[in-house]
């Protein structure tokens, strides 16, 4: 009776661990709470007063800058944050998911719900820090909804339909919910997403007072989360990233100039049978059979500010077309103008997709909290070492990665190096392509729950053999 008593207490331990759980009396680590402010270029700072963010800069880290991937598109770049993995490896090329057979394209909301686009095979870190122990959450980010290799966040507030993005209140009150989260709930790791300042850039350009509005905003919403992580005791137990997945430029309003319609140069109906273009400087289309070298000849030199190439030949240096989704033709526009297919239906005023060398693509990092240092300046960065970063602050061994944590490292504070060591846990994936990460992740998973199976087993005959002695004792 008592090997079976001891077997009831210890299976369900013991199978925990086959999902990865870490060896309970491992170190603590502290709380992560990374926000991301959509379309934040890096220097909307820097012509309004922001004296919460510019106090934030003296109380912990701030980069000159941040180079979001290329497509400079919010899901692209917010899965790149979140997984580690360039854009070709982990497939959410767009902000749209779109059918070349059927020409359906679903819009970003949509594209929320559909899990279909998320999950590829890489596990983004709430999922990675959910197998070793952590509590995850997401509200509002990008990919947050969906589930990866059948598992789900833990806790997910997906964006409503027609949401507004600009509601003060509603930002504070997000604030305070997550803030709940970490400290009647035990979450480790949550993410929160604003989509602001993108949509003023968008509806009315970058260089405009109601940026500049929106931007005080932002300010105040930074101001108002010191004050909340001070009001729930989380001040030495909580560190936050805030960042963004890309930055805005304007679009110039003369659409002669600055308006490329391709139709101008082919004929979409003899040559093209799907596109995805109008969404600013960037575009794809797939030709029909046979059709693939006449519209790329007719497109290469069609206007100056144009760039064509065929998939194999795009540059390395985006990490962007090797993946299968990717279309035969590749178009981006130089900064300022725009891409439309058969008529000019698109509006903005800012606008992003563009080449992500280019400053006015690039966006904010700051950091702050017991593991980060004070008062520290850092260069420019891609934001693929965002990733490695996160997994070092939560203790979480991360899954094959581009990024390095070399980059970030020096941002740490000297007790947290000293604490945990200066090696990264493990070394990041060079190169592209995701077979590497699914390799990785299985063989780990099964050596994982091999591991596991094992101990179950030995316990099972300690149990065994524990009862059948008590059993005879009774004889």
């Amino acid at each position: 009776m008592a090997g079976s008593v001891a077997l009831a207490l210890l299976l369900p331990l013991l199978l925990c661990g086959i999902h990865g759980h870490p060896v309970p009396g491992a170190k603590a680590f502290n709380k992560l709470l990374l926000i991301s402010f959509d379309g934040f270029r890096w220097d909307y700072d820097q012509d309004v007063d922001t004296p919460h963010l510019d106090q934030l800069a003296q109380d912990g880290v701030k980069a000159k800058f941040l180079t979001p991937p290329f497509v400079t598109m919010t899901s692209p770049s917010h899965f790149t944050t979140i997984s580690g993995r360039w854009i070709e490896d982990h497939g959410v090329i767009h902000n749209m998911m779109f059918d070349t057979e059927t020409g359906k394209k679903h819009n970003f909301q949509t594209t929320q719900r559909k899990n279909e686009w998320w999950d590829n095979g890489l596990l983004p870190l709430w999922i990675t820090a959910q197998r070793q122990g952590r509590k995850s959450a997401s509200f509002h980010y990008p990919g947050g909804a969906s589930t990866y290799q059948g598992q789900a966040v833990y806790r997910t507030v997906i964006e409503p339909y027609f949401h507004p993005n600009g509601n003060e209140t509603e930002w504070r009150e997000n604030i305070d919910i997550v803030l709940d989260w970490f400290t009647r709930e035990a979450f480790d790791f949550v993410t929160l997403y604003y989509g602001e300042p993108d949509n003023v850039g968008h509806s009315v350009g970058p260089e405009t007072e109601e940026r500049r509005t929106i931007i005080r905003q932002i300010d105040r919403t930074v101001g108002y989360l010191r004050e909340a992580i001070q009001r729930h005791n989380l001040t030495h137990s909580l560190n936050v990233i805030i960042t963004s997945d890309h930055g805005m430029t304007t679009i110039k309003q003369q659409p002669n100039i600055t308006e490329i319609l391709l139709s101008k140069y082919i004929n979409f109906g003899d040559l093209v049978k799907f596109h995805i273009v109008d969404y600013g400087g960037f575009g794809m289309l797939l030709p029909k059979p046979g059709k693939e070298e006449s519209v790329y000849q007719a497109l290469k030199n069609a206007h100056p500010h144009l760039h064509v190439y065929r998939k194999d030949e795009f540059p390395e240096r985006f990490h962007y077309a090797k993946h299968e989704r990717v279309l035969p033709i590749l178009l981006y526009a130089d900064l300022g103008y725009h891409i439309s297919a058969r008529l000019v239906i698109h509006f903005n005023k800012g606008d992003h997709g563009f080449d992500n060398d280019y400053m006015d693509m690039k966006t904010i990092f700051r950091a702050f909290g017991p593991d980060f240092k004070k008062n520290y300046l850092a260069e420019g960065f891609d934001s693929i070492h965002i990733y490695p970063l996160m997994c070092k602050l939560l203790g979480v061994t991360p899954e094959p990665h581009n990024g390095s944590l070399a980059i970030t490292q020096a941002m740490l504070s000297d007790s947290f190096i000293q604490q945990t060591g200066e090696t990264p846990t493990r070394p990041p994936e060079i190169g592209p392509g995701s077979t590497g990460t699914l390799t990785g992740s299985l063989l780990r998973n099964i050596a994982i729950g091999l591991g596991t199976v094992m101990g179950v087993l030995v316990v099972l005959f300690i149990a065994a053999v524990s009862y059948t002695a008590v059993q005879r004792k009774k004889m």
